[in-house]
Parts: C-alpha cells; sequence; structure tokens
C-alpha cells in the first residue's frame, strides 16, 4: 500500500508542483518586465517551489484527495503579490500578468502532449511511468488554465475582463473581488447541492469548465500528432 501510495504522489504530486510553481512564477516574472518589482524583491519570480507552496493548498489539499484515493489530485500555490498600480500601464499590463499564468500552463500543457513522442524509446518501467507524469501534466496543466480564467476576480480571468470590459462594467466585477471565492464556492458545490435537492441540475459551471478542458485537451492532441 504505501509503494502505491509513493507511485501515486510521484505521478501527480509532481506534475501539480511544477504546473502551479511555473503558473506563479510567470505572473511575477511578466509583472516584473512590465514595471512592478514586488514579486521580484520578494524572490517570487524562480521555478523554485517552495517559494511558491502554500501549506494547505500545495500540501494538506493534495494529501487529503491521495489518501481519500481520490481519482484526481488538484491544489494551488501562493499566490504572486502584484502592485497593478506599478505597472506601466496598469489597466493593459493588469491583462498581460493575469494572463501569464494560464498560458504558462497552456504551453507546459502542449510540451507534455509533445513529450508522449520520446516514451517509445525508453525501457518499458520507466515507459510507463513518464506516460502516467505526461498525462496527469497535460490534465492538470489545462483544468488550470481554464479554472483560472473564469471571469470572476480574483481569478485570473475575472482581472482580464476588469481590463478589457468597458469602466462601467469593470468597475462593478472589480467590487467583487473580495467575496470571488465565496462565490465560486456557491457556484461549483452550493447550487449543486440546492438543486439536487429539487432535482435539477445546476452544476453549470463545472460542466462549463470539463467542457472546455476537454475541448482543449483534444486540440492539443491533434496538434502534437498524439491523435
Amino acid at each position: 500500500m504505501t509503494a502505491h501510495v509513493v507511485y501515486l504522489a510521484t505521478i501527480w504530486v509532481i506534475p501539480l508542483i511544477i504546473a502551479i510553481t511555473f503558473h506563479e512564477a510567470a505572473h511575477g516574472f511578466v509583472a516584473h518586465q512590465l514595471g512592478d518589482e514586488t514579486a521580484w524583491r520578494l524572490g517570487r519570480v524562480t521555478f523554485n517551489p517552495i517559494k511558491h507552496i502554500d501549506p494547505v493548498g500545495t500540501v494538506l489539499l493534495p494529501g487529503i484527495l491521495l489518501w481519500l484515493h481520490s481519482p484526481f489530485l488538484f491544489g494551488y500555490a501562493k499566490p504572486v503579490p502584484v502592485n497593478f498600480r506599478a505597472l506601466r500601464n496598469p489597466r493593459r499590463d493588469t491583462v498581460l500578468v493575469a494572463a501569464a499564468g494560464p498560458a504558462i500552463n497552456i504551453a507546459l500543457a502542449v510540451f507534455a502532449a509533445l513529450a508522449f513522442h520520446v516514451v517509445d524509446y525508453l525501457p518499458l518501467t520507466p515507459a510507463r511511468w513518464l506516460v502516467e507524469n505526461l498525462k496527469n501534466a497535460l490534465i492538470i496543466n489545462v483544468v488550470l488554465a481554464v479554472f483560472n480564467l473564469f471571469p470572476l476576480p480574483p481569478l485570473d480571468g475575472g482581472r482580464i475582463a476588469v481590463g478589457l470590459l468597458p469602466k462601467s462594467l469593470a468597475a462593478p466585477l472589480a467590487r467583487l473581488e473580495p467575496y470571488g471565492i465565496v462565490i465560486l464556492l456557491g457556484l461549483l458545490i452550493v447550487l449543486p447541492m440546492l438543486g439536487a435537492q429539487f432535482g435539477l441540475d445546476l452544476d453549470l459551471v463545472s460542466r462549463a469548465i470539463a467542457t472546455a478542458t476537454n475541448t482543449i485537451i483534444e486540440a492539443i492532441l491533434v496538434l502534437t500528432g498524439n491523435v
């Protein structure tokens, strides 16, 4: 059982840590390039996962899911601090900083899909381990990108929407940021539970995320010659 748990950890936790580390580092790097030195001064523009680990989101949550034999693992890192007012063009650059995280995750997903082509050159045992890692890396990175693009601040998609929408719409959306996570949990957990009580399927957000994720994964597999 212990060996099985260790194996599961290596094929899920490794790609998860890489995905969230690159995601956060990308935010900090783009912010640094656009004039905000906050993350740079704090040492957060790095691929060292220790700098980005959140005890709950990066360790406890995936650990509990693994212990419960969940069919998937998920987690999050410490958000990279960004002073949006320090950006040279705050409205435009906020969009670029926010988009950097999901963009690097899509790039990692494409890299994982391309790496499937080297598996046949490896011995059977490491090839199987690598396939599981690459498959999970593909899934985790696309899920992370799609989830973060949900148009609700403080998620990346919310900040992108605030930067792109007319000010008359951006201002009220931006004011939702302190309540964004609570609203999201309501849409993902509470609303479906209430719907189930009345025989209604209200799991709309999860279904939309799953549909978008599957569509992007299929597109990446086609573009990288895996289908």
